[in-house]
């Protein structure tokens, strides 16, 4: 057996799982997640801030050091959207080896294609379902990307990475506070569109079963359940109605910045991008209804950081 360590980068967030491998799978050590939005307005400027840079730089020498404690033997660390489109992307990569390097000699950040992006994340949503569920659809919902996935088991169907998520729609359409009427039918337009390229790919019309993952979906699951604090034990796995998804999210959406926050398992780094979120969300249920009858969401708190943990040889 063998200790690795897994590190997804993406637009909002940075993800650790230190993991124990074994011919059985992966037993969790160590699993957290900061939010430091990298990605903050790459959509509009093409490159990282200073201020990105050393929030994501803060936080991934302290995934080092808790690396180093656990005596992890091999790094993934792989960053998406954000890094795909940033123009000062150098400066990232530099970082990450000064960090990563002393743990496990050779370890850097690498770019990851979407086509890859979609087939971890669905190798890490599904692992735990039964076959006999699907096919099934992964929805991958991020800050800047959206991955969809139709699969059976370990095998990938169709994947594309639309370029959309909760912080890119965020910043490109939602600038007030509640947003507008007129902002909330343009991001409703904006991420139809972009949907509608994943839908042109994916034949989700085959799917049985809906897996969303990553913190928009697990949040909408959490505020689903009336729970008053996250707790990913009660989320896993967990369904929610497309009655009570729409509910939730249209809520959301006209909501605060201040009354999200005063929401229970709200993640202060989600507050400001969940409307987003809950708009991409809306989007990705009223097709999945209309092209496979799909009338539920299952939500996943495993997703592309097990993947990653998988991939490593």
């Amino acid at each position: 057996m063998s200790i690795v360590a897994a590190v997804d980068c993406g637009t909002n967030s940075i993800r650790l799982l230190i993991a124990r491998r074994s011919d059985d799978g992966l037993v969790d050590l160590h699993r957290e997640m900061r939010v430091v939005r990298l990605g903050e307005g790459v959509d509009a400027t093409g490159s990282f801030t200073d201020a990105a840079v050393a929030r994501t730089r803060a936080a991934l020498a302290d995934y080092a050091a808790i690396m180093a404690d656990h005596d992890v033997t091999a790094v993934r660390m792989v960053a998406t959207s954000a890094t795909r489109d940033a123009s000062n992307r150098d400066e990232f990569f530099d970082m990450t080896r000064e960090l990563l390097d002393p743990v496990v000699a050779g370890s850097v950040a690498e770019v990851i294609t979407g086509d890859e992006e979609a087939r971890l994340s669905f190798a890490g949503a599904v692992g735990e379902f039964d076959a006999a569920d699907g096919p099934f659809v992964v929805t991958d919902l991020g800050g800047g990307s959206t991955e969809v996935v139709l699969g059976r088991g370990g095998d990938v169907t169709a994947a594309f990475s639309a370029n959309i998520g909760c912080v890119r729609l965020t910043e490109r359409v939602l600038a007030s506070d509640p947003p507008t009427a007129d902002e909330i039918a343009t991001a409703r337009g904006v991420a139809r569109e972009e949907l509608a390229r994943a839908f042109a790919a994916v034949p989700v019309a085959q799917a049985s079963t809906w897996v969303g993952v990553a913190g928009t979906m697990t949040t909408l699951a959490a505020l689903a359940a009336d729970l008053s604090t996250y707790d990913p034990d009660l989320i896993h796995r967990s369904r929610v109605s497309f009655e009570r998804l729409r509910e939730v999210c249209e809520q959301l959406i006209v909501m605060t910045r201040a009354e999200r926050a005063a929401l229970g398992p709200m993640h202060p780094g989600r507050v400001d991008v969940i409307g987003g979120g809950s708009l991409v969300t809306l989007e990705l249920a009223r097709v999945l209804e209309a092209e496979a009858g799909i009338t539920e969401l299952v939500v996943s708190e495993h997703d592309i950081l097990d993947g990653i943990a998988l991939s490593i040889s």
